[in-house]
Order: structure tokens, then C-alpha cells, then sequence
């Protein structure tokens, strides 16, 4: 007896995961050869999908140019939005940053990838929205594949579920991420929390947002900061903060401003976390802390 149709089409998804062009069409071929050879029912319906997608896999290897997503980073991290379709992620973008784009109450109202920017405690970070994912992405299903490549680059996510939503929904788009081999820090945005209680979830970070509510976006742009996993140092002189990598030290922070200064810098006055008093002097190998202010001292 041949396993059930439904079990039967996951294992052959498991089995062309990661295959393409040749590769995926000698599997194909190899899966509709063990196929049971039935005319009518279930099977017949998965020996049909199967040749479909030998088919499709025979026209994308005869296409020599397919168009290309690209987004052009800006701000010292990327953060993708990231979820299944109708999930809240433009309404999401526009209150975060001060772009102005089409929003609706009907899925793929985002066809392409969206980039604004947004200050984070003062600090430039660019939010890349991700057209809405489908189940068999990781397979180039919906463009999935250009959209997984732009997803590739971000350094970190923020998973969107609208709360009215099964939580499957996100479920089924972070495994088609995973099954892309992408494993970025993330938190999830329960969207629309004025409309549906938020979930709760065995992994993720949950954070009710609704973007009537400026409190709740205020939390979010909190999260957001800490999954970039930056240190925010302000300048005694005013200015907009240096985002940098921890540790950071005194002369990471010199060196950010010029390299000639940090050449020159004999060490710094410090107020914030890492001072043991207001002011304290430190040398140039002081660590630092995110929040702190410095006072760069120049020879």
C-alpha cells in the first residue's frame, strides 16, 4: 500500500529542498517513476503536479535573464518585515518611518520590496518590507526566491502576525525561511493588538503593536534597537550617536569620527552606564556601554 497522497507530496517537497536546474529535474524524474501509476484519485492529481513542476523547472533553466530585487542598504542595520500576506507589515513601515505607501485590507497589496528609513534613539536603521511570503517559497513559489535573496542580506527580522490571524500562518513562512537556511535574531510584531488579543509563542519575543497606538510603537522601536545588537554612543558635543559593535572602547569611538583623531586621542570624559562617577576620565581602552556619552580628548 503506498503511503497517504498528502504524506506522500511532503516527503517529495523534503526531497527537492535545496535542488535546482538539472539536479531538481533528474529527482522529479526519479519521484513520478516511483509514483504509483493510478488514472483517477489523489495520485493521479500528485503525478500530474509532479510533471507541472519538471515542466516549470525545464522553462526556468532555458530562461537566460530573470529581473532582479535589490535594496540598497542604508543606516547601520537592515531590519526585514517579514510575514505571510495581509499582515499588517506596510501599515507597520508607514508608522515607523515617514514613507507613504499603498496599504489594504487585501493580500499582495506589496508586490515589491519596500525600504525606509527610521531613527533609532537616534540612530539611522533602514526596515526593508518583504512582499508576503507563501508556503513553497523556499522553492521559488510567488518569487519566493528573489524575495528569500533580499531577506539573505538583512541582519535581523521582525515577524509580523496580525493578531485576528490563525498563528500558523507565520508559522508555515518562518519554516520556508529556515528551509532557505536564513537564521537572523527576530521578535514578533502582534499587529492589530486593538482588534484581537496577541499570541503567545515558544520562541519568539511577542510584542503587541497597533498603529493607532503610539505607546506600543514607542516598545516596538525598543525591540527593534536591541535586535540590531549595536551600543548607541553620544557625543558630549551634540551630533547624531555612533553605532557601533560591542565591545566597544574609547578609541572604537575616536576612530568612528576620524582616524587621524583616534591617532591622536589620549582617552575621554565619560557620563552613562560605564562611569563609575559623572564625568570620570578613562583611557583609551575604556569598554563602554550602550547610552553612554563621551568626551573624545585630543592631544
Amino acid at each position: 500500500m503506498p503511503m497517504p497522497h498528502r504524506t506522500q507530496r511532503q516527503v517529495i517537497k523534503r526531497r527537492l529542498m535545496g535542488k535546482e536546474g538539472a539536479e531538481r529535474a533528474r529527482e522529479l524524474r526519479s519521484i513520478l517513476a516511483e509514483l504509483p501509476g493510478y488514472r483517477n484519485g489523489p495520485y493521479a492529481d500528485l503525478r500530474k503536479w509532479v510533471e507541472g513542476e519538471i515542466e516549470a523547472t525545464r522553462t526556468r533553466r532555458r530562461v537566460v535573464h530573470r529581473d532582479s530585487i535589490a535594496v540598497r542598504r542604508e543606516g547601520a542595520a537592515q531590519i526585514a518585515l517579514v510575514g505571510p500576506p495581509n499582515a499588517g507589515k506596510s501599515s507597520l513601515l508607514q508608522a515607523l518611518s515617514a514613507i507613504q505607501i499603498r496599504t489594504g485590507d487585501y493580500a499582495f497589496t506589496t508586490t515589491r520590496p519596500v525600504a525606509a528609513t527610521t531613527r533609532l534613539g537616534g540612530v539611522l536603521v533602514q526596515l526593508v518590507e518583504i512582499p508576503g511570503l507563501i508556503e513553497g517559497a523556499a522553492e521559488d513559489r510567488g518569487g519566493g526566491r528573489a524575495l528569500l535573496g533580499v531577506l539573505r542580506n538583512a541582519d535581523a527580522i521582525l515577524w509580523c502576525h496580525a493578531c485576528d490571524r490563525p498563528l500558523d500562518e507565520v508559522e508555515t513562512i518562518r519554516e520556508e525561511v529556515a528551509a532557505a537556511g536564513i537564521d537572523l535574531p527576530g521578535v514578533l510584531a502582534a499587529t492589530k493588538c486593538d482588534e484581537a488579543p496577541p499570541p503567545r509563542h515558544p520562541e519568539l519575543s511577542v510584542v503587541p503593536v497597533s498603529v493607532l497606538d503610539d505607546a506600543s510603537l514607542d516598545r516596538l522601536r525598543d525591540e527593534l534597537w536591541a535586535l540590531t545588537g549595536l551600543m548607541r554612543i553620544y557625543l558630549r558635543d551634540g551630533g547624531d550617536p555612533v553605532a557601533l559593535e560591542p565591545p566597544a572602547t574609547v578609541f572604537d569611538v575616536a576612530d568612528s569620527i576620524h582616524h587621524a583623531l583616534a591617532e591622536r586621542c589620549t582617552g575621554a570624559r565619560v557620563w552613562g552606564p560605564s562611569a563609575r562617577f559623572e564625568g570620570q576620565r578613562v583611557g583609551l581602552h575604556h569598554e563602554l556601554q550602550d547610552g553612554d556619552t563621551v568626551e573624545v580628548l585630543d592631544r
